[in-house]
């Protein structure tokens, strides 16, 4: 089976001074979580849609979910973990206790405030899982990245032809991907910062997909306005 997992455990400390997770913020008078799942919607091979929340704002997401989008089965809202990856694992805990785990299914991850994801973005990261077992989203990186371990001075440039942003969806076998964070210790947990390098310190290839500039992540006032700014021109066409 194919499943799309939304991660929608943030709580906005980068938005500023706000009353609810940066998800649940408007966006063209819709909230931004609600943009994120149509995406998911459109494409029919999804057997089962998964909204990870925080515990304390489940009810609000079902609420919000069946306020905007008609009625469907295709849509579950469950509780998160402590962070990004336990997140993750929530979502798979409930499809193996609903459906169990066979060695050919697959999960798409995205962030519920990356609203403008495409339906390229998605089949190539289904097809790239399927095949694979692992993808990440990228786009090439524009600036030079400077690396310093210190946050003081400069301890490398890296090459920038070899630099690629990271984005998401990020799309995985979901036994593999459930075997090699079981594995992991306490340490190696402890510097996970997505779910891809779980893959990537147990020794598997992780293929690229190529993501788009506009593919952002609302995580600041200003991308906030960004988004409206996108939004705004795709109406105006």
């Amino acid at each position: 089976m194919i499943y799309a997992e939304i991660l929608a455990g943030g709580n906005g400390s980068r938005m500023g001074n706000i009353n609810m997770p940066k998800q649940f913020l408007s966006l063209n008078n819709r909230p931004i979580i609600i943009h994120t799942i149509e995406k998911f919607l459109l494409n029919d091979r999804f057997d089962k849609i998964i909204v990870v929340s925080r515990k304390d704002w489940v009810n609000h997401t079902n609420d919000i979910i069946k306020k905007y989008i008609e009625a469907t089965d295709r849509i579950v809202v469950v509780p998160g973990g402590g962070d990004r990856n336990e997140s993750i694992m929530s979502g798979i805990k409930y499809i193996e206790d609903n459906f169990g785990l066979n060695d050919d299914d697959i999960i798409v991850t995205h962030d519920s405030v990356r609203p403008f994801l495409t339906h390229r973005i998605i089949e190539e990261n289904i097809d790239a899982a399927l095949e694979y077992g692992a993808v990440d989203t990228v786009i090439e990186a524009i600036d030079t990245i400077i690396q310093s371990e210190n946050g003081e001075e400069i301890s490398d440039i890296p090459v920038r032809d070899t630099m690629f942003q990271g984005q998401t969806p990020q799309s995985f076998n979901i036994k593999t991907l459930v075997n090699h964070y079981s594995s992991l210790n306490d340490k190696e947990k402890s510097i996970l910062t997505d779910a891809c390098k779980i893959l990537s310190i147990k020794g598997e290839k992780v293929k690229l997909v190529r993501g788009e500039v506009f593919n952002i992540k609302v995580t600041t006032p200003y991308d906030l306005k960004v988004a409206n700014a996108i939004i705004q021109e795709r109406i105006s066409r």
